[in-house]
């Protein structure tokens, strides 16, 4: 199953694929308007998400893809956005020509601990459809695509596509100027859909970056190049921290544009999630 959230600028809605059909479920009498309060509901009944949404289903008109397609939002408006690092290979080989960072994302990658890191607030989050920013302090900027847990309560819940924009002339010059290369506005987007997935460390994952009308970047992976599980993640992000009722958490990034490709005003990052969708978003600089 997959969960969008639509939006016409004062009525919200979730909309859930089931099978090849799409299912209204504001339009029940539970009146569902967003994936929060579906999940909420479904913890308070002690039912499997997907087994209350199969029964909402059975009362829900059925609507066509082109109806959504022009009003899609965010997915889920969570409370805090969070990241993980250095999950995958590629993140620690990035880094090893940069001097000092070499041995630091090397370490985070090799030990028991993950990195994990404030990313965004929801006024600094955008949806499919809406532009990611650029700093224009920045020379390298890049998208990070990420596979992402939705979390209530801490617990997974479901799963989304993740952009997880950073400065990397910002990250490089300085490790300490790392929030400043991550956290700044429109410094993520998530989205199109919220899905339930049977593996998520099985799941192949591709990124493009168009201007003008062309590629300049494409590259594609499996979230089973991963090195932490997604439970492991979620575990060290609840220690010791507030928990806000829904959160995302970012789990790393798999593909990283060369130093010579970096985000220009006008380009569209495309990245897509086996069963989960594609997030495009449009570039600006702020």
């Amino acid at each position: 199953m997959r969960y969008f959230q639509t939006s016409d600028g004062v009525d919200t809605a979730v909309v859930v694929e089931r099978g090849d059909e799409l299912y209204d479920l504001s339009e029940t009498d539970a009146r569902v308007d967003s994936f929060r309060e579906l999940a909420r509901s479904a913890v308070i009944a002690d039912r499997p998400l997907a087994d209350l949404t199969a029964a909402l289903c059975d009362d829900a008109p059925t609507i066509e893809r082109s109806e959504i397609q022009s009003d899609l939002a965010m997915p889920v408006r969570a409370d805090e956005i969070w990241g993980a690092g250095v999950t995958y290979a590629i993140s620690q080989e990035d880094r090893q020509e940069e001097g000092g960072l070499g041995e630091t994302y090397l370490d985070a990658y090799e030990a028991e601990r993950p990195e994990v890191y404030f990313k965004a607030t929801p006024t600094r989050t955008v949806g499919p459809g809406e532009a990611v920013g650029i700093r224009g302090d920045s020379e390298w900027n890049a998208p990070e695509p990420e596979l992402s847990l939705v979390l209530l309560d801490g617990e997974i819940v479901g799963y989304t596509v993740g952009n997880d924009m950073c400065s990397r002339s910002i990250e490089r010059d300085n490790l300490l100027y790392l929030p400043q290369s991550k956290i700044y506005d429109r410094s993520c987007a998530v989205g199109p859909a919220v899905a339930l997935v049977d593996d998520p460390h099985d799941l192949e994952m591709s990124m493009t970056i168009e201007r003008d009308g062309e590629s300049v970047f494409a590259e594609s992976t499996s979230t089973g190049e991963m090195v932490r599980t997604c439970e492991e993640l979620a575990s060290y992000f609840r220690r010791h921290n507030y928990v806000p009722e829904l959160t995302v958490l970012l789990t790393g990034t798999s593909i990283i544009p060369p130093a010579d490709v970096t985000l220009r005003e006008g380009d569209t990052v495309k990245i897509t999630i086996e069963d989960i969708g594609t997030l495009e978003n449009d570039v600006i600089v702020v």
